[in-house]
């Protein structure tokens, strides 16, 4: 899917710590890599002709794979475009991102979703799989061209109306219904806006004492109970986008029990930041399902851990900053993600025991790969596949600076925050998108 360089060099991947969920490989071994794939991993190897890149201290993995991010072109190309998103993305370690359909013009139709897969391609940072709309217009009210974007050149597989709920559960049945043609997933954003109309927050005892319109958290597992009950019904490919609480978590680990079809996502904001930090006032911590209690970050925590929930995806949401900062109740929820998604994977998640660093790898490679059937990306990372890779240090200490970001938008709420973990190297199809550290271009 890249315009990336069709024959690169030639490189030996040397002395690093490969770990490879699909495979079950996780210790040392070095990796050759020619004419854009994998053409063997092993001990020892010798370079011969292929340049050595030193991994000493190093984690090797499948890419990256981001379910849910926002590239806001075609329409608000002053908060990101497909490039500074896709930037972003490689230098976070992603070699694929599936950016969602709440563009302007939505993505509706095949004209929409060829135009981003194309423009992804030209760029050649990431391989970009778009999302089309479940709804003509995400307006709810009739089911788009489903198979008009399935057989176009993009070949959309998934379609959510994210940014806004399938309100009716007979249109949700026929989406789920009719997808089971082509093989695809519809991912739901799940919340009963009958619920949150009005709502600025967390619903909860910060809420009250902040004098903040509430968002229950039964306004989200309303929808994802039925959700599942729906594709429980139906045998359909549900995915359940950025859940946000325990009651969720619940709901979804009971279903996987009883056979339902379903996949789920959680975002780092939901397993990093709890709803004291909205006592700021401060429209970097909006963001839509809202920042929720510590019980219900433990629950997104332990759901990761068991493997409730398949993936981590960022849901980055740039804003321009004349929209974001303004005062809480004018400003549009969303946060950027893709450059900070793995450190806060190990600050949170991996250095607290919640997840083993193989884990970790499995939930942002391996495990949003599975939930899309994205071929060439998530692993195994064996002789004859497509060299999709990230090479990160767990141990590196940094400070995320909010100005010093590749996306075109700032509202990053944890600006000036220490954590640790970085990406090192990104490669897709054997090319270096990042090389310590930088964007190649």
């Amino acid at each position: 899917m890249s315009a990336a360089n069709p024959s690169p060099s030639p490189l030996l991947l040397r002395g690093g710590r490969l770990i490879d969920p699909a495979s079950g490989h996780d210790g040392p071994a070095d990796l050759l890599l020619r004419d854009g794939l994998v053409a063997e991993v092993g001990a020892g190897l010798q370079a011969g002709d292929a340049e050595p890149v030193d991994c000493d201290g190093l984690v090797v993995s499948p890419g990256f794979v981001d379910l849910h991010v926002h590239l806001r072109e075609p329409g608000r190309e002053d908060a990101e475009t497909i490039e500074t998103g896709s930037r972003a993305a490689a230098l976070g370690g992603y070699t694929a991102i599936c950016p969602m359909p709440n563009t302007d013009p939505v993505a509706d139709n095949a004209g929409v979703v060829e135009m981003v897969a194309a423009r992804g391609r030209e760029v050649g940072l990431v391989d970009v799989f778009p999302v089309g709309a479940v709804t003509l217009g995400q307006r709810g009210e009739e089911l788009a061209e489903l198979g008009a974007m399935a057989h176009s050149a993009a070949r959309v597989d998934c379609f959510s109306d994210d940014g806004h709920p399938i309100r009716e559960a007979r249109l949700l049945r026929l989406a789920l219904d009719y997808a089971q043609a082509f093989d695809a997933v519809i991912a739901d954003h799940a919340e009963d806006a009958s619920l949150t109309d009005g709502a600025q927050m967390h619903e909860g005892e910060v809420s009250a004492i902040l004098g903040l319109q509430g968002w229950p958290a039964a306004a989200e597992e309303m929808v994802v109970a039925r959700d599942l009950l729906l594709a429980e019904l139906t045998g359909g490919r549900l995915h359940l986008c950025h859940l946000s609480t325990a009651g969720s978590v619940t709901l979804v680990r009971a279903a996987k029990a009883r056979g339902v079809q379903v996949t789920a996502e959680a975002a780092p904001h939901h397993f990093s930041l709890t709803d004291e930090a909205a006592r700021s006032f401060d429209p970097v911590y909006k963001v839509n399902p809202p920042l929720r209690s510590k019980a219900d970050v433990e629950a997104i925590r332990e759901g990761l851990a068991d493997g409730t929930i398949d993936a981590i995806a960022t849901d980055h949401a740039p804003h321009a900053r004349e929209d974001k900062e303004v005062e809480w109740a004018s400003a549009p929820p969303g946060m950027l993600g893709l450059e900070t998604a793995l450190a806060l994977t190990v600050t949170e998640l991996v250095e607290p025991g919640w997840l083993r660093l193989d884990q970790a790898v499995e939930r942002l490679a391996a495990g949003p790969a599975r939930c899309r059937r994205l071929p060439g990306h998530g692993g195994p990372v064996v002789a004859g596949a497509p060299a999709n890779l990230t090479v990160f240090d767990p141990a590196a200490a940094w400070t995320v600076e909010g100005p010093k970001l590749a996306s075109r938008a700032r509202n990053t709420p944890y600006h000036g925050r220490q954590v640790r973990g970085r990406v090192v190297h990104t490669l897709l199809r054997g090319d270096f998108t990042v090389r310590g550290g930088k964007a190649v271009r």
